[in-house]
């Protein structure tokens, strides 16, 4: 299993999950399909069940849902967004400079099984 990964062009190389904010009166799994759709150019079911894992802080609360599967080719799609979007195993996760801490821990225990 692989992590797909965003490089923010405003926070060049620190990788990140894909996403961004919801807009009003969407729902945040409605979010997520429409920010997929738009960053990485794939169709992907509204997730049926809670986030994997939330980080909340003073500046933004996030939801992050496992995304197993998805239509078309993840694609960076939004170049004025990313600079690059890449897929990373577990072994590959410690030489990443990461957006989130937690992310890490997250990411090694999704990609663990």
């Amino acid at each position: 299993m692989r992590a797909g990964l965003v490089d923010r062009r405003w926070y060049p190389d620190v990788w990140d999950v894909p996403g961004g904010h919801v807009e009003e009166g969407e729902a945040p799994q409605e979010s997520l399909v429409r920010e997929l759709r738009e960053e990485l150019a794939i169709t992907v079911p509204a997730p049926p069940g809670p986030p994997l894992h939330e980080l909340r802080t003073a500046a933004f609360d996030m939801q992050i849902w496992l995304v197993e599967r998805w239509t078309g080719t993840p694609v960076n799609a939004a170049p004025e967004e990313h600079d690059a979007v890449a897929w990373f195993g577990k072994a590959d996760l410690g030489d990443l400079r990461l957006a989130h801490e937690s992310l890490l821990s997250m990411l090694t225990a999704v990609l663990t099984g």
